[in-house]
């Protein structure tokens, strides 16, 4: 599979061809961008926005009590922490009926704190930097086969959950005693940001995921004519930004995840100052 991959990418007249880590990143970008955007849509649909904030945050102590079991793979207790979590979260705001954005920044604030107390023991925590803005050039062949899960449980869940989470967005009091249990549904699908923020965190970069989430989709909702074109709208956008994130991050030799976002930003940017006009006209 890789192999056809690279003898695809080898057909393209550009220098950087020459290079396999950067066939590698070019198609890690091709798979995660769109599923995050994707996956935006619902998180910006249901005001989940902080949520993904409080998951990407959180890893420094999931990766933390990681270390603690495994120092050469602490993905596996990250995971698990980030679902513990992302449970904990909606059960509180269920039972306690608080606030959401309150909780969520105690949640934010607590495991942020406790993360880096907990890799900075020892003046060690430089060498976690690659968690907090991610290295994207670094991905090996293997290591895709984590972000083709992502694709794959984002789109399962598109395909059979979207449209549930959509009407709880609208107006989840008047779903609870019918087929829709809100609190399943949205539980399920807050593992699910979890998962994507985890598995793609050391690639994409803690400080700026949340990013890569929120502004393809809110570009596309400019442009949307309905909830199909949305979707499309906001992969497609995540797709073209990260594509063109990797490109500038190659030539300027600056990070890719930042280089993405901008490139994200300024499609936003620009949607917003084509609405104006259209509306002035």
């Amino acid at each position: 599979m890789m192999d056809l991959w690279y003898s695809l990418i080898n057909m393209l007249p550009f220098e950087w061809t020459e290079y396999g880590f950067m066939k590698s990143a070019l198609l890690a970008v091709m798979i995660i961008s769109p599923a995050i955007a994707l996956t935006g849509t619902m998180v910006v649909g249901n005001r989940m926005s902080f949520f993904s904030h409080v998951i990407g945050h959180s890893a420094l102590t999931g990766l933390a009590v990681g270390l603690l079991f495994s120092t050469s793979d602490p993905r596996p207790v990250m995971i698990l922490f980030a679902v513990i979590l992302a449970v904990a979260i909606n059960i509180f705001l269920s039972v306690t009926k608080a606030d959401g954005d309150t909780v969520m920044g105690v949640f934010a604030s607590a495991t942020t704190a406790f993360g880096i107390a907990l890799l900075s023991r020892g003046g060690s925590f430089s060498k976690y930097t690659v968690y907090l803005i991610g290295d994207i050039l670094s991905i090996t062949p293997s290591e895709i086969a984590y972000l083709a899960i992502i694709l794959a449980a984002v789109i399962f869940f598109w395909v059979f959950l979207a449209g549930r989470i959509s009407l709880i967005s609208v107006e989840s009091s008047l779903l609870y005693g019918k087929i829709i249990n809100p609190f399943v549904v949205k539980t399920a699908f807050s593992i699910l940001v979890a998962l994507i923020v985890i598995l793609s965190i050391k690639w994409v970069g803690i400080l700026i995921i949340n990013s890569l989430f929120i502004l393809p989709a809110a570009a596309a909702r400019i442009h949307a004519k309905n909830l199909r074109s949305y979707f499309a709208l906001s992969a497609l956008i995540g797709l073209i930004s990260g594509i063109a994130g990797l490109m500038i991050s190659y030539y300027t030799e600056s990070s890719c995840g930042a280089a993405v976002v901008l490139v994200s930003a300024g499609i936003y940017a620009i949607s917003v100052l084509l609405k104006h006009i259209r509306r002035s006209i």
